[in-house]
């Protein structure tokens, strides 16, 4: 009777640890999965959204800082892949890269070969000019030697909506350099940048002139029908409710995002 008890004993403790093995194993199966990281095309030299931080080589700026918090909550890992922003586009046509951000403006002729998520950033264009030109606007650019970004919405305006002479650069930096040393009479682009590059680097030599032209928003690219679209979406609405977009809009801009 008594070597019956202990047997029966022996037998609920192996059962108890068998049990607890089970479960150590489902946890561990669960946590051990990895996440799908995905490539993501951007530029380097887009201050503040995206650029290299020369110091550490590390990608910084809004557009990062955003990708980083939807991969988050999305639940995916990223890298990134820098490329003239002219690339950008043709690398969602082509499939070679899953998304893509860099200021990229949400037009509808850009929609109809690749997809978009909702907007994250609402720009427009305007126009720098040196301090002591006469220029007051766009329409006082016939003519003359007009800055821009290749593939941008900045180079494409001044085609079809000015008599300029439209010299497009690969690096915006290089065309506010030319304004600078007198190459240029003006340069088109994006509000913000533009805004920046002159508050760090040109606040005695360049100003904006005009109004803000083409007020088109910002959104993250993708190739064209891409399963992404739908998880970035609902991950960029969340960090918006939670105030995670505002943080990190505050950071880079020094005020809360528009309401």
């Amino acid at each position: 009777m008594k070597n019956k008890f202990f047997g029966m004993i022996t037998l609920l403790i192996l059962i108890s640890l068998l049990s607890a093995c089970g479960s150590s194993d489902d946890e561990t199966s669960g946590e051990g999965e990895e996440m799908e990281t995905y490539t993501v095309a951007t530029d380097a030299n887009f201050q503040p959204f995206e650029y290299k931080n020369p110091e550490t080589g590390e990608m910084e700026g809004f557009d990062i800082d955003l990708i980083t918090a939807i991969s988050e909550e999305a639940g995916f890992n990223i890298e990134f892949k820098t490329m003239d922003f002219d690339g950008l586009i043709a690398s969602m046509q082509s499939g070679k890269f899953p998304l893509a951000l860099a200021g990229i403006s949400i037009t509808d002729e850009r929609k109809e070969t690749i997809a978009f998520s909702d907007s994250y950033y609402d720009s427009g264009l305007i126009l720098a000019v040196p301090e002591e030109s006469d220029v007051t606007s766009i329409d006082d650019v016939a003519g003359l030697n007009v800055g821009a970004r290749q593939g941008s919405t900045s180079e494409t305006f001044l085609l079809e909506n000015t008599e300029a002479e439209v010299t497009a650069y690969p690096e915006i930096v290089t065309a506010y350099m030319n304004l600078e040393k007198g190459r240029l009479d003006a340069v088109l682009y994006d509000l913000p940048n533009v805004k920046y590059y002159i508050a760090e680097n040109a606040q005695d030599t360049l100003k904006t002139v005009g109004d803000v032209m083409e007020g088109q928003p910002y959104g993250i690219a993708f190739p064209k029908d891409s399963d992404l679209v739908e998880p970035v979406n609902e991950a960029l609405a969340t960090i918006k409710e939670n105030g995670t977009y505002d943080e990190i809009y505050e950071k880079w801009f020094g005020t809360p995002p528009p309401q």
